[in-house]
C-alpha cells in the first residue's frame, strides 16, 4: 500500500472498511431486489399455468361455479357449469359430491334473481349511500 504524506495508516484502513460496508450493503440490497423479481416472476408464472386456488375458484376455461350456498361450517352447494353440463355439487372437507345434474333451464333458473325483486346496488351506489347518511362531524 502507498503511504501518503500526513496521512496515518489507521485512516486509510477505516476508509478501505467503510467503502467495504458500503459494497456489502449495495451487494445486500441487488440480492433482495433479485428474491423479488424472482417471486413475481414465480407467481405469474403460477397464474399462467392456472396453479393455486384458480382452478377452484372458478376461473378455468369452460369451468366455472355459477353460485354457492353456504349450508354449515364448512360445507356449500355448488351450482357448477363444465362445458355445457351443470352439476348441483355438495362441498365439504371430506369431498365433493354430485347432488344432481341439471339441465340448462333448471340452472339458470337457480342462478336468476327472484321476480319482482331489484338487483343489489353495486358497490360505489351503497358506499355513496352509507356516505350520505353519516353525519359530518
Amino acid at each position: 500500500m502507498r503511504e501518503f504524506p500526513g496521512a496515518c495508516p489507521s485512516m486509510a484502513l477505516s476508509a478501505l472498511d467503510g467503502l467495504k460496508s458500503l459494497f456489502n450493503l449495495i451487494w445486500l440490497l441487488i440480492c433482495v431486489v433479485v428474491v423479488i423479481v424472482l417471486a413475481y416472476l414465480f407467481t405469474r408464472f403460477l397464474a399462467g399455468r392456472g396453479g393455486g386456488m384458480g382452478g377452484l375458484s372458478g376461473g378455468g376455461e369452460g369451468f366455472k361455479v355459477l353460485r354457492r350456498l353456504p349450508l354449515g361450517r364448512d360445507q356449500s352447494a355448488a351450482l357448477v357449469k363444465a362445458g355445457e353440463r351443470y352439476f348441483l355439487l355438495g362441498v365439504a372437507p371430506s369431498g365433493i359430491t354430485l347432488l344432481a345434474e341439471l339441465t340448462a333451464e333448471e340452472a339458470e333458473a337457480m342462478t336468476a334473481p327472484p321476480p319482482g325483486s331489484e338487483p343489489p346496488p353495486s358497490f360505489g351506489e351503497a358506499l355513496r349511500t352509507v356516505l350520505k347518511q353519516k353525519k359530518p362531524r
